[in-house]
């Protein structure tokens, strides 16, 4: 474990950041993009106001209101897909058959806020051939899951990712971009991405901004989704959660060293103290928030130079795993 110096000094910048100064930090503009009214898409729980959903060709997606919102107090609108309202407080959605991006904008007519559902229709798994795409490797898939874990399942479909939308805003402070595999290749790309892994990477945004370690806007996402086949390239582990779009190995880079984590701890170096600190505040993050579905896998890991720097693996399993803190 990292020595008791630096995990006192990160427990008292979280709970002098909680509890005592919330409004004299350098992150205290920060904008965590939250929404004000409580709705579930498919019952998992959207709390910004923008957030990506995905459906396969044709298939319905459920939008409910939550607390004491009543439906016709909103509307929805959109291009695409039929929507009608079930009960006082929901609607249906039917996706068209066509692959795509197809937004939904959700508006409180009283105070004009809305949540953007940015909805991709998948390409079916099974248009895969023989590890391919149209074109994009993809790979192959473990043939049975993980220790027969429903998170380990290979995807039924695939985001289809186009110079047109690969920019889309998928949460208020991540672009889909960001989270594209490594491999070189043209357009289309191909991915999987969970939204409970953004809205994790949300809530950690929000925690390192108001405590105190460093304002930013966005992490640094070295590695967010691998195909198959870029994962096993690199020699990655069989099932990886990389490849299953819950996971992201992240780093900040607001400043000097360009290029590689920030001096978080202000030691004048960049290197695994400072992936501890983010490490120590994603530690706790479900249970702090009251998101036990946000459990999932936390790595640290040292820089390599002059390959990259220091950073920490962050995913949403469903299981406490850790590993990479180094002993006392």
């Amino acid at each position: 474990m990292m020595n008791s110096l630096y995990f006192m000094r990160a427990m008292a910048v979280l709970l002098v950041g909680l509890f005592l100064c919330p409004v004299v930090w350098a992150g205290s503009d920060f904008d965590p993009g939250k929404l004000g009214f409580s709705v579930t898409v498919n019952q998992r729980p959207v709390s910004y106001h923008t957030m990506i959903a995905s459906v396969m060709p044709g298939q319905s997606m459920a939008i409910e209101l939550k607390g004491n919102s009543l439906r016709n107090a909103f509307s929805v609108s959109g291009d695409g897909g039929r929507i009608k309202p079930f009960g006082m407080r929901g609607w249906s959605w039917k996706a068209p058959t066509t692959p795509g991006l197809y937004p939904l904008v959700i508006s409180r007519k009283e105070t004009g806020e809305t949540l953007t559902l940015q909805v991709f229709v998948l390409v079916p798994a099974t248009e895969v051939r023989d590890g391919r795409l149209n074109g994009y490797r993809i790979g192959h898939y473990p043939a049975k899951p993980y220790r027969g874990l429903a998170a380990y399942q290979a995807p039924k479909g695939f985001i289809e990712v186009t110079a047109d939308n690969v920019n889309t805003s998928v949460s208020p402070h991540f672009r889909l971009s960001q989270f594209l595999s490594k491999q070189p290749s043209g357009y289309p790309k191909y991915l999987v991405l969970s939204p409970r892994l953004l809205t994790k990477l949300e809530l950690l945004l929000e925690d390192v901004n108001t405590t105190g370690v460093r304002r930013t806007d966005s992490f640094v996402i070295m590695s967010g989704f691998r195909t198959p086949f870029y994962n096993r390239l690199i020699g990655s582990s069989a099932n990886s959660r990389h490849m299953f779009g819950g996971a992201a190995d992240i780093y900040i880079d607001q400043g000097a060293p360009a290029g590689m984590m920030d001096d978080l701890n202000d030691d004048g170096l960049s290197n695994r103290k400072d992936a501890a600190i983010l490490y120590d505040l994603t530690q706790s993050l479900a249970s702090r928030h009251g998101r036990p579905d946000l459990i999932g896998g936390l790595g640290e890991y040292d820089a390599r130079l002059p390959v990259r720097g220091p950073f920490i693996h962050v995913d949403v399993r469903g299981q406490r795993a850790r590993w990479g803190r180094p002993a006392d």
